[in-house]
């Protein structure tokens, strides 16, 4: 059996170990071990890579490979889950990137004498470099408004005008590049494909980044794949089309959770714009110990998690109150809305780490009809996601976003830092409402002081 033989084979078992770790990342029950199937995966297809035929500078590829292996390591053990959109969001655009490189050496390869591919190859490595690019800049862009150090959105008259003009630049460019194999063309391509990026998401804001960062994310797997096809490597093929394919259905799933179309989110702003309807009433305070009696003695309660339960890192003794509660008889719930948090899944992953139960998680469409029923909703860093004005103002910048119907509970308590807007920057009707008090202070405080209130009534007998 000749050592292409075996490369091959091993791309095939890699394939195989990606196929089934992503049918188990399908369950929150069985997603750990399919991460580590598929890693076992990408393991094999890079051991194997090493021997192919006339592979060169190995020296370089082992430097690179423990660099990077060495610095995620690290990184991945002390990122805060606060900070988890961020790293995914950087982690998907150095994949970007890496297609993106992929595209200019072999353009640059082909143009100073080695034999010219077909032109179906060429094109494949011009569209895959200007996917990879595109998706580089425009996750970094999204780290950037993530991680706070960026405006959540920058606008300019005849904006989508100016981006559709640097785009078809770009693909003038890219053909010019790949039917003369001019560096100058070259240059130019690569610069437009990369201002691209960061123009699409300058406009984008903060309501649709967890949609971003799942297209992007599709944009990455599909420039893999191209960038695969040039080099003939199966493995990259394999993956890519898998992370493409899956990234894409999970963008189209984002995308109609916010009842938002994907041309919506990348050309266009939420809400018919406008002037924002006044909200009425005031924020009415409440003391932990009301909040503790309310709950004690309630028949069903919600929790809804959001962004600041995560800042706050009070996933645990949120766990550790819904306990008491059940010990109780209360019936207790979590409602997850698809974009809580920074990017899809957040609130999963945070819920997950504290080891709180599949069962008592409830998605949005299950949820809703139950609130009427609820007597107490616990609203712990959550906005944008609970905010009526997204029915009923055509204004609003979050109009027509599904939402969680914390607004029809017989009583809401939201636990909030202070009276600041959400993520998407605008005033929550929610938190003025009539059956609803404010729990002011940090998440895991005011959490410890509910369970400290009800250990006292249990102290004090049932």
């Amino acid at each position: 059996m000749t050592a292409l033989t075996v490369v091959k084979l091993s791309y095939f078992v890699a394939a195989t170990l990606f196929l089934l770790g992503l049918q188990r990342m399908a369950s929150p029950r069985t997603a750990r071990s399919g991460i580590q199937w598929a890693g076992v995966g990408m393991l094999i297809a890079t051991v194997a890579t090493f021997f192919l035929p006339g592979l060169h500078n190995l020296g370089l590829m082992v430097v690179a490979i423990v660099i990077g292996v060495a610095v995620n390591w690290a990184w991945g053990r002390k990122v805060a889950i606060t900070d988890m959109p961020q790293m995914v969001a950087l982690f998907n655009g150095m994949g970007g990137g890496s297609a993106a490189a992929i595209g200019a050496v072999e353009l640059v390869r082909f143009s100073v004498g080695e034999p010219v591919p077909s032109t179906f190859t060429l094109a494949l490595a011009v569209v895959g470099a200007l996917i990879g690019a595109v998706s580089l800049t425009g996750s970094v862009i999204a780290w950037a408004k993530l991680d706070g150090r960026m405006d959540k959105r920058y606008t300019f008259p005849g904006q989508q005008w100016f981006n559709a003009l640097v785009a078809l630049a770009a693909v003038a460019c890219g053909v010019m590049a790949m039917t003369t194999l001019a560096t100058p063309w070259i240059i130019a391509f690569f610069v437009l494909a990369l201002a691209l990026g960061v123009l699409m998401t300058l406009p984008i804001g903060g309501a649709d980044m967890p949609v971003v960062i799942s297209l992007y994310n599709a944009f990455t797997g599909l420039a893999v794949a191209f960038e695969g096809y040039v080099l003939g490597n199966e493995a990259l093929i394999i993956a890519g089309m898998m992370v493409g394919a899956a990234g894409t259905l999970l963008t189209q799933l984002m995308a109609k959770a916010m009842n938002r179309p994907i041309t919506g989110v990348l050309f266009s702003n939420f809400g018919g714009g406008g002037q924002a309807q006044e909200i009425a009433g005031s924020q009415k305070p409440i003391e932990a110990g009301d909040v503790a009696a309310m709950m004690a003695y309630a028949e069903r309660v919600v929790i809804v998690p959001g962004y600041g339960l995560a800042v706050a890192q009070a996933q645990h003794k949120v766990w550790e109150l819904t306990q008491k509660l059940m010990e109780r008889g209360v019936k207790v719930k979590f409602a997850i809305h698809p974009v809580a948090g920074r990017m899809p899944g957040h609130m999963n992953v945070l819920l997950a780490e504290a080891g709180v139960p599949y069962d008592l998680i409830a998605d949005m469409d299950d949820i809703n009809p139950e609130f009427p029923a609820t007597d107490v909703s616990l609203v712990i860093g959550a906005n944008d996601v609970v905010n009526p004005v997204a029915k009923t103002d055509p204004a609003s910048p979050i109009f027509g976003m599904p939402i969680l119907d914390v607004v029809n509970s017989k009583n809401t308590i939201v636990i909030k830092r202070g009276k600041g807007t959400g993520f998407a920057g605008i005033e929550n009707a929610l938190f003025y409402a009539d059956n609803t008090r404010m729990l002011y202070g940090d998440a895991a405080s005011m959490v410890s002081a509910l369970v400290s209130e009800l250990k006292a009534l249990d102290g004090g007998g049932h």
